[in-house]
């Protein structure tokens, strides 16, 4: 895996008011996306995680259900490029992941999006672009997206996608 050139990494955060606006953004990123495009997605259960990467698979015209994987632990999908969908919640090890093969050289064709990532600590390529989703105790439908992205090529994304 190939270390990120950027010296620091953006960041930013976004609010969304419905599961509805949560996919938008996802299908914002997805339309954009390019290959090797990674989004390490964190938040607790109900936080929003399967619907931005319902989205990401609307932006990149994946035309099959796209659930989370959480018994399989990987669903690939056909599109625009290809998309790597991967629920980490069952690991009770990174290295589990590994084994698995859920972190691969093809990876890199297509668009992963990884739910739980934050179980993945210290495995993940340093290019990427996290995604921390947090919801708002006053209003259960309000998602707060705090973001940073690693490289520039996720900075870009970001800045293009989640800036506007």
């Amino acid at each position: 895996m190939e270390r990120s050139t950027a010296t620091a990494p953006a960041s930013g955060r976004l609010t969304t008011n419905s599961a509805a606006e949560t996919r938008d953004v996802g299908a914002r990123l997805g339309a954009a996306a390019a290959p090797g495009t990674l989004l390490a997605l964190v938040g607790p259960l109900g936080a929003g995680k399967t619907q931005l990467a319902k989205g990401v698979a609307d932006g990149l015209d994946v035309t099959t259900v796209v659930n989370s994987p959480t018994f399989v632990l990987m669903n690939e999908h056909a599109g625009r490029l290809r998309l790597f969908h991967v629920d980490a919640y069952r690991l009770d090890d990174p290295e589990e992941a590994l084994e698995a093969g859920l972190l691969d050289e093809r990876q890199g064709e297509g668009v992963s999006v990884i739910e739980w990532a934050e179980r993945l600590d210290g495995w993940l390529p340093l290019d990427r672009l996290d995604l921390r989703l947090e919801m708002d105790p006053s209003d259960p439908e309000r998602r707060t997206l705090h973001w940073t992205a690693h490289g520039e090529p996720h900075a870009r994304l970001a800045r293009e996608e989640l800036e506007r």
